[in-house]
Order: structure tokens, then sequence, then C-alpha cells
């Protein structure tokens, strides 16, 4: 995890001789058999990407297809994808042209033709200025997909994506259409639109997670390592940043042997100790001259708000350069769904069921944000991936920030919470406008008085206790909040009533809401 030069992961392990011997016999079944027990599996080592070797294509039986002439270049599918299955670019119309004229000739570039929109943004728009339109084309990787459906639901009103059941044909198609995707040239910087953040997974160098994960279909977590890679590596380069990772979902997913969806150096730490970790490697690192490397510290919220809260207390404490991303799922998921301190009161999970004697979680949740304002001089967001602007802000200003810095990021586990594999961007949304996940960013820079520091924007009714839909005027609390998920449904009643129980909870939204505001200079002390 050292430099560009010193420590590169090519010195520690040979990639090419990793990837076809120990990956190419994993992939045709036979590692059991083959494989001698060697140095690199003795050193715990993984080859970097190694993920982009797996294929994921029998998983699910449908896949998403593009309806070119309904979209829009907005990104969001190619953001919210947590496996790197669907990918844009844009090509000049010349260089699409040339392209697509030297295919041979029993290929048909109708077929990659219509992979492609003649978008306002990136055509219209440069075409009025006198310059080159770009054609947008999104492209799958049908070797990634599982088939969640979560770019379909971000899709939303667009309508320019839809699931399609796979055949033996369109797979062999797809792969042909990715393959081209591989072979073109990449998006030209200036239809690269950089006040527009989506764009930035337009850059090659901001894909530093190539997929090929073992995380769940649609899975909350790797949409939010996604877009924290591709935010630090658009701006710094993907040699400018290491990962240190505590034991939990992401390093399960992240590692099983020999898959490793990281271009970037990355080490998996015990669950409790990963602040511990991330001190000494920024030590080693400031004492060998890297102190631009960025250094992000990953953990789920047991392993930041739990076992391991007084290692992240003394990071925050030390002052030192250390990004730190929490993946706040409410539960342990790597260990079945057991409640953690940032489990909500009244939901049900493993260790804190839901029965006659006890109704849930009877615990109210620890607010990790709140909680690490409170140390000097510490950055802190509270964000999620489906506030696509609010994140990648939260992402590039802790990577600017000076000191330690900490963005606490909701992650919908659908499993545990009981929701659908396309929702996790939509019950991310929700959580904020109930209350449940206020967003926000404290900046220690901004003044000396936390309502200068604090700042709300991107929540529904900043002044208001909840958020009522324009349309319907009905208000969006967090007993409407969890009617959505099924790790709430035993605190209803028949006829739909809630419990007292989950009317305690919503107290303690609120009351955690208020909180808020106040410490942002809305409501009188």
């Amino acid at each position: 995890m050292n430099g560009e030069k010193s420590g590169t992961m090519e010195e520690f392990i040979n990639v090419a001789d990793f990837n076809e011997r120990i990956v190419g016999t994993y992939n045709a079944g036979t590692a059991e058999e083959e494989l001698p027990a060697d140095l690199d599996a003795a050193r715990s080592l993984i080859a970097p990407g190694t993920g982009t070797l797996r294929d994921f294509s029998y998983i699910a039986p449908e896949m998403p297809r593009l309806i070119a002439e309904k979209c829009v270049g907005c990104m969001e599918c190619v953001v919210a994808c947590p496996d790197t299955a669907i990918l844009g670019r844009v090509v000049s119309k010349s260089t699409l042209e040339k392209k697509l004229a030297d295919l041979p000739s029993e290929v048909d570039s109708r077929i990659l033709k219509s992979r492609f929109a003649e978008t306002t943004k990136y055509f219209g728009n440069p075409e009025k200025k006198g310059e080159e339109g770009g054609y947008f084309g999104i492209f799958v990787d049908p070797t990634k997909c599982k088939g969640c459906g979560e770019c379909v639901e971000v899709c939303g009103d667009h309508l320019a994506l839809e699931m399609i059941r796979k055949t033996p044909e369109n797979l062999d198609e797809y792969r042909r259409a990715f393959a081209f995707f591989r072979a073109l040239p990449p998006t030209p910087e200036r239809y690269i639109q950089e006040k527009v953040l989506a764009d930035m997974m337009l850059a090659d160098r901001s894909l530093l997670f190539v997929g090929g994960a073992g995380s769940c279909m649609g899975c909350g977590e790797a949409t939010g390592l996604r877009m924290m890679l591709a935010a630090t590596g658009f701006v710094y380069g993907p040699n400018s940043v290491g990962l240190v990772a505590a034991t939990g979902c992401n390093t399960v997913y992240g590692s099983t042997y020999p898959y490793n969806p990281f271009l970037v150096p990355w080490s998996n730490s015990l669950f409790e100790n990963v602040a511990t970790l991330a001190m000494g490697v920024r030590a080693r690192w400031d004492q060998m001259g890297y102190r631009d490397k960025k250094l992000w510290a990953i953990g789920g919220d047991g392993a930041m708000l739990d076992i391991g809260f007084q290692a992240l207390s003394r990071l925050f404490m030390s002052g030192m350069n250390v990004n730190v991303i929490v993946l706040d799922t409410q539960v342990y998921s790597n260990t079945g769904g057991q409640t953690s301190t940032s489990s909500f009161l009244g939901q049900d999970a493993k260790m804190s069921m839901i029965g006659s004697a006890q109704m849930g979680k009877l615990e109210r949740r620890k607010e990790l944000g709140n909680i690490a304002m409170m140390h000097p001089d510490v950055y802190v967001a509270q964000t999620t991936p489906a506030h696509i602007n609010h994140f990648y802000r939260a992402i590039m200003t802790a990577n600017e920030y000076p000191g330690p810095a900490l963005v606490n990021v909701y992650s919908t586990c659908q499993p545990e919470h009981g929701v659908a594999d396309d929702q996790s961007f939509e019950q991310a949304r929700m959580a904020v406008d109930s209350r449940a996940f206020p967003i926000f960013i404290h900046d220690p820079r901004k003044g000396p008085r936390l309502q200068d520091r604090l700042s709300l924007q991107g929540n529904p009714a900043q002044k208001e206790d909840w958020y009522k839909n324009p349309k319907t005027g009905e208000i969006f609390d967090f007993v409407a909040f969890a009617r959505t998920e099924r790790r709430f449904a035993k605190q209803f009643k028949k006829d739909g009533t809630p419990s007292e129980t989950l009317l305690k909870a919503q107290e303690d939204r609120l009351s955690n809401w208020r909180l808020l505001q106040e410490l942002a200079g809305f409501r009188a002390k």
C-alpha cells in the first residue's frame, strides 16, 4: 500500500500469473484438485481487479435492456449499479461512425448502434455551440449483472431501461456489445460535465471497483463503496488511494478468494481495530513522504458504532488525515442481522426479536454523526447513495479536509431490512424523507459555532417536523417509512395500527431531527 514505484502490488504478487493460474483454475472448477498451497495464499494476497474475471451470468433469469430513444444520459443507472455491470460511454459522432465502419462484415453494426442515444446533454448542446456532438452509450456486462433491477428502478419515469429474459442468443449479443464498449476510446473530457457529479463515472479513472464481488443482489453497501472510489479516483487518480477495511460484509464480498473487486491497494483488518490500523498506515505513509495519498477506512455500524467505537474516537482525537466511511445498515448484517447500537428502536432482528415478551429492540439508536461532531475539528457527513450530488460532495470534501473525516452512509440491506432487491435507492430516499436518517454536512472550517458548521441542506422541509407529500398532502413520518420494510412488520396490528413501541421509535426520530435543527440554528434554544 505504499507508492507508485515502491511497494506496488506487482512487487508483492505476479498479477498475470495469479489471474491465469489461480483465477483460471477456480473459474474452471478444478482448484480444489489442482492447486497446491503457495506463497500467495500463505500471505493472504489477492491480485487487484480479479473480480473482472468472475462470471455471474447464471445468477438471474433477467437483465436490463436499453431503450435508447428514451435515454436522457442522466447516468443514474450507472451510479446505482452495485456490481459495475452497467457502464456509460460518450463517443464523438465521427469516432463512432469510424468504429462501426471498421467492424467485420459479419457483425451487425445496427445492433451496436442501438446501444447509443442521441441525447440533448451530450449531443444536442455541443452541436448548438458549434462543437461535435457525442453519442451516449449504455452497455451491460452480462458477466457482472446479478439481475437486481436497481438500474430500471432508478431510471424511473424516463422508462429507458427494462428487464428482459435471458436467452443464449441475447447473452451472446450482450457479450459482443460489451467487447465493443471495451474497445472504444475513453470518454473525451469535454463531454464530462464536472458540475454534474454523476458524470464522474464516465471517466475510466473513476472505475476502481470492477464488480465480481459476492455481495447480495442490489446491495446498498457496494454502491456506496463504488461511489466513494469514483469520487476519489476522478479527482486524484487511481494511484493515490488506499483502503483498510474492518471485518464485515464488505470484506466477505470483497475478498472471496480469489476474487477482488478493487483496483486499489486494500487490506482487511480485524473487526474492532480498523481505525487503529488506519492510523498506523497513515503514520507510515507520512514517514515515506506520501502525505498526499488518500486513505479510507471502511467499516459497518457494528465495527464503528459498537465494538470498534473507542478506536474510532481515538482516531478522531489524533487529528490524523484519515477518511472513514461507515456503511450503516442498522444491523450486523455479516452475522445474520443481529442488532447493533445503530439499530432503530422497535426493529425486528436477531438478539432483539419481536414476541409476546419483548417488542423488538428496546434501546434507542446511537447517532454516530452527532457524536463525531462533538470531537474537535472532525469533518462529518451523513448521506446516502440515493442523494447522488450530496454523497459525492461529502466524499470530495472529506478528501480535501486536512484532518479526520467521517462519512456515515445509509446502506440498505435487502435481506435484513426485508425489502426488494431493486429498492436500495428508494429505501434510502425514504429514510431521509421520514427523518429516520437525516443527511447533513458538518465542516469545522465554516465558523466557530455549530450552526455555522452544520448544514441540513438536502433534507425535505428543513424547518418542519415532518415532510408532507406535495401532491397528496400526506405526512411521511417514521411510521410511514416503517410500513415499507419487513423488519417493522410485526409492529403493526392487523388493521394497520402501529404499536406503542413503534410510536416511541417515531418520537425518538423526531427528537433527533429537532436536535439537528437546533444545532443548525433552525429552532430557538
